[in-house]
């Protein structure tokens, strides 16, 4: 909704201004085809040169990535931390022979299967089974632990952000591009030298709609996508911090309790439950294994 909101605001207040100050938007819409095609040619073309295919790929999906916005919701963030206590629950009170199955094959486990949505999160499952599985191997030292845990999670990020570093390379680069389209007008114009004033002007109004447009691109559409991509994987990464938190918490000895309190405390404010929300989670994902943990 207000993606939308913002390109209306946008085209509303530049080309209604340019009206209201008495421009003339004829000498725009006849400019915009071939100055736009140069602009947008040359960027895309630019973009796949410098890219791998790979990066490419994830700039499209980065793009509609932007707009769609973070995945993570408050509710998510409740159901990780009770994953996260059922789980170290678990491990605790049966050690890691109980948990063996569940991290092997977390896509048929009980305790996953009440997660749907996390879940369907491939990388992060695969990023919590593999670190529950490194401590059933006595891999407990917490520093180790949690240095090993840290480097995933700056790798992860790094090639989260990779598309979107891509993204802002070429929003930096559109403006220069409108130059290369405002100097081929200017050509342009300089090879009908002899026609009359009133068809030079339009000629060069013209030719400066491809610095307009380059600006317009990069300060208004490309660098803000960009910008907000930058949010959104910063946000999407949260989670592994979590994780992060809760085990090497339990890793140090600490009841599960106190590890996923700690764990809250790294959720983002705007989507932290509360800790009588956190507690009234704990004690449903307590009450949902109490059967199966009093049979360890």
């Amino acid at each position: 909704m207000f993606n939308g909101i913002g390109v209306a605001v946008i085209l509303v207040c530049v080309f209604g201004s340019f009206l209201m100050s008495g421009g003339n938007i004829a000498v725009i819409l006849h400019a915009l085809p071939h100055e736009m095609m140069a602009i947008v040619g040359a960027g895309i073309g630019a973009f796949m040169l410098s890219n791998s295919s790979a990066i490419i790929r994830k700039a499209w999906g980065g793009t509609l990535r932007a707009f769609r916005g973070p995945r993570w919701t408050e509710g998510d963030y409740r159901d990780l931390l009770a994953l996260m206590f059922s789980l170290l629950l678990l491990f605790r009170k049966g050690g890691s022979a109980k948990i063996e199955n569940h991290i092997d094959q977390p896509e048929s486990s009980d305790i996953f299967s009440r997660y749907p949505r996390l879940l369907a999160d491939g990388q992060l499952i695969d990023f919590l089974c593999d670190y529950l599985r490194m401590m059933t191997v006595s891999f407990d030292d917490p520093h180790q632990l949690s240095e090993a845990m840290e480097g995933d999670i700056e790798r992860h990020h790094a090639e989260e952000l990779a598309p979107q570093h891509a993204i802002q390379v070429m929003a930096d680069g559109l403006p220069a591009l409108g130059i290369v389209a405002a100097v081929l007008g200017v050509i342009k114009t300089m090879s009908s030298i002899d026609q009359p004033t009133d068809i030079l002007g339009a000629m060069i109004g013209g030719a400066l709609v491809g610095t307009f447009l380059g600006v317009l691109l990069s300060y208004c559409f490309v660098g803000p996508i960009a910008s907000k991509l930058h949010q959104i994987v910063d946000a999407d990464a949260k989670p592994y911090s979590i994780i992060k938190t809760a085990i090497t918490a339990h890793a140090q000895g600490l009841p599960p309790q106190v590890a996923i309190e700690l764990a809250r405390r790294m959720t983002p404010s705007a989507y932290a439950p509360s800790f009588s929300q956190l507690e009234s989670s704990l004690d449903r994902a307590q009450e949902q294994f109490r059967e199966p943990l009093r049979a360890i």
